[in-house]
């Protein structure tokens, strides 16, 4: 059985012509960019090609973009920049609803001296913005906002938030891993200083990823080592995944349109769907500014684990929230933070498409996916009691 993949927020397919772009450096093109002779010369320039494809993806220029090897890394890198740069202020702000990368680093700073802020989100996903600005003072080291979220899909104003913070002259940092490739991102208009990306969320293979950092920002490597990366990241360089990455973030420039017009239109098809043919059905988060590509529902009564094990017997793959913490049983901390009720959090599905998902393919979710609530429902004391 061929898989529906509708979970394209967790991680997408290689592109084919990522693959191809990248196999002659698995095999023939094995050279060391670092070597003095023409064989590995010849890899370094093409990795300083894939650089400037990523710096026109997000409005950047080449020498403001770092290689890394996720989305995880380049958020650990900027954070710890920005302390390192900032050693006597122990205050540090982010919001309630950030991926893990963030938030679990920002809980182990608390536990190390750090004062944290986490901003709150209002029922409809959007961040309390009077709330971030009140709490910005002298002793704050570093503010970091994710661009997009990676469950609910809403998108937060960055481009004013960086404005407010660096006028306050403190460091700003947006982790926009969802928001790369989906929305238009330039950074000629956003005061941001340092912006973290992921090979993984626009077709590129995992364990690749880019820091952004503008010039002029301070930095400290995260990695010590050789020269690499201009000095900033030690290490051989990820030669294929790189030129990997370079090939998706042109593909993805390209396909900004589609995103926002077939990919969006296919999104609403199947969201409309599910809510007209499931009653106590809702969306999680706000219904305009998301991503074009995510939908958060929740199914009142019933389970998102038990959802998504009926589903996986028709080939639908989807997710009850990040893939980062969908081991756990309890709601996301991110419908937590939204008030999402209880009823609801639990039977929360994402899904989130991609440039290969079909309307064939939203047509059997649509056809399959009532029926497996239906019966779920039956098989629920609190579906029956309706507490």
């Amino acid at each position: 059985m061929k898989p529906i993949y509708v979970d394209n927020n967790a991680t997408t397919r290689v592109a084919p012509e990522v693959l191809e772009e990248m196999l002659p450096y698995f095999s023939e093109l094995y050279g060391n960019p670092s070597s003095m002779h023409s064989f590995g010369g010849n890899v370094a320039k093409k990795i300083k090609e894939s650089r400037a494809k990523v710096a026109k993806l997000i409005g950047a220029m080449p020498e403001e973009i770092l290689f890394t090897a996720c989305g995880t890394e380049s958020d650990s890198t900027a954070i710890r920049a920005a302390l390192i740069s900032n050693p006597e202020k122990k205050h540090i702000i982010t919001s309630r609803v950030e991926h893990p990368a963030i938030k679990n680093l920002f809980e182990n700073l608390a536990k190390n001296g750090y004062r944290v802020t986490f901003v709150p989100v209002d029922s409809e996903g959007h961040l309390d913005l009077d709330y971030l600005y009140r709490n910005l003072d002298d002793n704050t080291a570093v503010v970091s906002i994710m661009w997009a979220n990676n469950e609910s899909g809403v998108i937060f104003p960055i481009e004013e938030i960086a404005q407010a913070v660096k006028a306050k002259g403190i460091v700003f940092h947006t982790d926009a891993v969802q928001a790369v490739g989906k929305v238009p991102v330039d950074m000629k208009n956003v005061q941001a200083d340092m912006l973290s990306l992921s090979g993984h969320k626009i077709h590129a293979p995992k364990g690749i990823g880019a820091l952004y950092i503008r010039k002029g920002t301070k930095f400290s490597p995260f990695l010590i080592g050789g020269h690499q990366e201009g000095g900033r990241r030690g290490g051989t360089e990820n030669v294929a995944s790189i030129i990997g990455l370079g090939k998706a973030g042109e593909m993805a420039l390209a396909d900004l349109n589609q995103m926002s017009t077939r990919i969006k239109k296919m999104r609403d098809k199947l969201e409309n769907a599910l809510i007209t043919a499931v009653p106590n059905t809702m969306i999680n988060g706000d219904k305009k500014q998301r991503l074009p590509n995510t939908t958060s529902i929740g199914f009142e009564f019933v389970e998102g684990e038990a959802i998504l094990l009926m589903m996986d017997e028709f080939g639908i793959c989807a997710s009850s929230g990040s893939a980062c913490t969908s081991g756990s049983l309890e709601p996301s901390h991110v419908l937590r933070a939204m008030g999402v009720p209880f009823t609801a959090a639990h039977g929360s599905i994402r899904f989130s498409l991609s440039t290969y998902n079909t309307e064939g393919e939203i047509d059997f979710i649509i056809e399959k996916v009532p029926p497996i609530i239906k019966r779920l429902r039956e098989l629920s004391p609190f579906w029956k009691n309706k507490i």
